[in-house]
């Protein structure tokens, strides 16, 4: 297994590690560990374990359920950032990846990733089937100030993906 097996699992099936949305923090805690940063707000949690970010919402902390997913891709050129129960599963995590690779990976699980919104600097893909969207770098230089090195593989650019977002509500519409 590899990188591009999680993302591409993540964006069709909806789930890390067989935790998803409906999901407890408990199970969340179960499946990808307990390396993680808490960030309660009112009614809310927001879990970070680096390369993944979980949201809850509910009453009280034995109400609270995962209401989003998001896969935040573009941190893993600062460094490692998968927490351990991913890297077991799926290998060591690059720190760039290609919308292309991605899209494939995706066909080759029967769906497909679709134009959404384009804009100039970030491409959004809805992926057919799950609803989860991709959202991919078009201009790595948004501001204009010419600092960014097209050519330097150590950065980002132009077709690089930058997140991946699971919704409840994108995905209940695609999936019902």
């Amino acid at each position: 297994m590899s990188d591009l097996d999680f993302y591409a699992h993540a964006v069709t099936r909806g789930d890390v590690l067989g935790a998803g949305i409906g999901s407890a923090p408990g199970v969340w805690e179960a499946r990808a560990g307990t390396d993680y940063l808490d960030v309660p707000g009112r009614g809310l949690l927001r879990r970070d374990y680096g390369l993944v970010e979980v949201s809850f919402s509910g009453a009280g902390e034995e109400g609270l359920t995962c209401d989003g997913i998001g896969v935040q891709v573009h941190r893993l050129i600062h460094g490692p950032c998968a927490p351990a129960p991913l890297v077991r599963a799926y290998g060591e995590f690059r720190p760039r990846v290609r919308f292309a690779e991605l899209r494939s990976a995706i066909a080759a699980l029967g769906c497909a990733a679709e134009p959404e919104d384009v804009s100039k600097d970030v491409h959004r893909y809805r992926v057919s089937g799950s609803g989860a969207r991709i959202f991919v770098i078009e201009d790595p230089d948004p501001y204009g100030d010419g600092s960014h090195d097209t050519g330097d593989p150590s950065v980002h650019q132009t077709g690089d993906v930058w997140a991946l977002s699971v919704s409840p509500g994108w995905w209940g519409r695609a999936a019902g």
